[in-house]
């Protein structure tokens, strides 16, 4: 069974986020979406269980999703769940170059590779400090965040 993991804090999850799953899960059988658990600690951050829940219901009707917290390393839960690859999304150069140390790091620690899937253009400037920050500012959010189907 071809396993991919897919990790983040998701704070909040975006339409960009749903897309890179939605365009990764062709290539896996199953797709673990891993939430930073509650040990990192980020200002008016949802807990990992209220998180895991809004992901749980977008996906709720797509049974090779899976949605559980992570703690630790990524491959670490990578390994813990019999998954062989990392899936990231890029949006910028940036992006890139942070993803490319990491991956590097994440295959010499463990073997497992990443793959790097594009932002698609109309997403490439949304994040969730973003929709973060314009939420602070009483600025209507729901076109950055995804809708279940």
């Amino acid at each position: 069974m071809r396993t991919g993991i897919f990790v983040g804090s998701f704070n909040p999850f975006t339409v960009g986020h749903d897309s890179i799953v939605t365009r990764a899960l062709p290539l896996f059988d199953r797709l673990v979406i891993g939430v930073v658990g509650d040990q990192v600690h980020k200002p008016d951050m949802p807990s990992a269980e209220e998180r895991i829940k809004a992901i749980r219901d977008l996906y709720c009707d797509e049974p090779r999703i899976e949605v559980k917290p992570y703690y630790g390393l990524a491959v670490d839960f990578a390994r813990a769940e019999n998954a062989h690859f990392i899936v990231k999304g890029v949006r910028s150069v940036k992006d890139f170059e942070y993803e490319r140390e990491q991956a590097d790091i994440n295959r010499q620690l463990s073997g497992i590779e990443t793959i790097l899937l594009y932002s698609e253009p109309q997403f490439s400037s949304i994040s969730s400090t973003m929709v973060r920050e314009l939420q602070h500012f009483g600025v209507d959010v729901s076109a950055y965040l995804p809708k279940r189907q």
